[in-house]
């Protein structure tokens, strides 16, 4: 299973792509502006990026080109529009997007790009997601020592060593699973349990985050009532 954003500013497509892939085994996030993109892609490294090229506010070249200079794009990016130049799909390969679909998007042509691009996917967790998995760590009560018996001093190679047996030790996405269910249950915790503040902090669609939190195996039962 993968991650994948896809980036739109058309529902039709987004709500297509999230089917497909989904229906593949992988967690689509989704973007309807280069606002959103830019928010989920600081808070993680997806597998692959399905980039618009023609969107209002800020075109997908020139999100591209941001991600390039500012060292984010650190992931394969698969432009996609229904009416692009050579010249664009030039420019948009020169910057670094790895393919080009044109649309409307054939199922197969679709599933054999994703494919294609996830196989050159690196297989790195970059720093910002070690922080986050040390600050996951750290909100985790640790186990209570007894009355007669004074808790240890934790040392920094210990602590270290503790996040390793944890998380470095796992392949990348077991322990992306781990830190992502981790996550989403804190956030269900400080925002009690409201599923439309969770979506609004993270920039999830309310669908896909349920659908997210179910495989990840977080019991939303509770807040389904919630609007």
């Amino acid at each position: 299973m993968a991650s994948i954003l896809v980036v739109d500013d058309e529902m039709g497509i987004r709500e297509l792509l999230n089917e497909i892939l989904t229906d593949e085994g992988h967690t689509v996030y989704a973007a309807e502006s280069a606002a959103q993109a830019r928010t989920i892609r600081e808070q993680m490294r997806p597998d692959l990026v399905l980039l618009d090229i023609w969107m209002p506010d800020v075109d997908g070249i020139t999100l591209l080109k941001e991600w390039s200079k500012s060292g984010q794009l650190t992931m394969p990016v698969v432009m996609m529009s229904g009416h692009a130049t050579i010249d664009t799909a030039v420019e948009a390969t020169r910057i670094g997007a790895l393919n080009f679909l044109e649309k409307p998007i054939a199922l197969q042509k679709l599933l054999k790009t994703v494919t294609k691009a996830l196989e050159s996917s690196p297989k790195f967790v970059e720093p910002v997601e070690e922080r986050a998995a040390q600050q996951a760590l750290a909100a985790i009560p640790s186990p209570k020592a007894s009355a007669n018996e004074p808790s240890p001093p934790v040392q920094d190679g210990e602590y270290i060593s503790g996040i390793a047996k944890t998380y470095f030790d796992l392949p990348l996405r077991e322990a992306r699973d781990l830190f992502e269910k981790a996550y989403f249950e804190h956030q269900m915790i400080i925002m009690g349990g409201s599923m439309t503040k969770i979506s609004e902090y993270t920039g999830l669609e309310r669908t896909h985050l349920y659908r997210k939190l179910k495989a990840l195996g977080i019991d939303t039962s509770r807040n389904k009532g919630e609007q």
